[in-house]
């Protein structure tokens, strides 16, 4: 009874979490905002559905792939989301035609 609380915790507040992130997708105005709002609660709301599906599985053979495809999101999500970021940053900075100093771009070593 207490183990089912505590998954049912853990799966409703992942839901939760990637609904906002959801939400935050359709609402925010341009790519960085929902950029943000993508990456950060969308994957701590995968690892708590999938701590809520490890208490569940408990010594089942699936546990040892959830922990993995946890590990898996944790490492990728920072990745993808920092190159969406630059990608968007450097597109914006093409349309708006601007002139001057990028704090972004890598400096002459000549």
């Amino acid at each position: 009874m207490v183990k089912d609380i505590f998954v049912a915790a853990f799966i409703l507040t992942g839901s939760g979490l990637a609904f906002t992130a959801a939400i935050g997708l359709l609402r925010f105005p341009d790519t960085l905002t929902r950029m943000h709002a993508t990456t950060k609660p969308q994957t701590l709301g995968l690892v708590l559905v999938m701590v809520g599906a490890i208490i569940e599985l408990n010594d089942n053979i699936d546990v040892g792939m959830l922990v993995l495809t946890a590990l898996f999101a944790f490492i990728t999500a920072p990745v993808v989301g920092h190159r969406l970021g630059r990608v968007a940053y450097q597109e914006q900075r093409h349309l708006d035609s601007l002139i001057g100093d990028d704090d972004l771009e890598k400096p002459d070593t000549d």
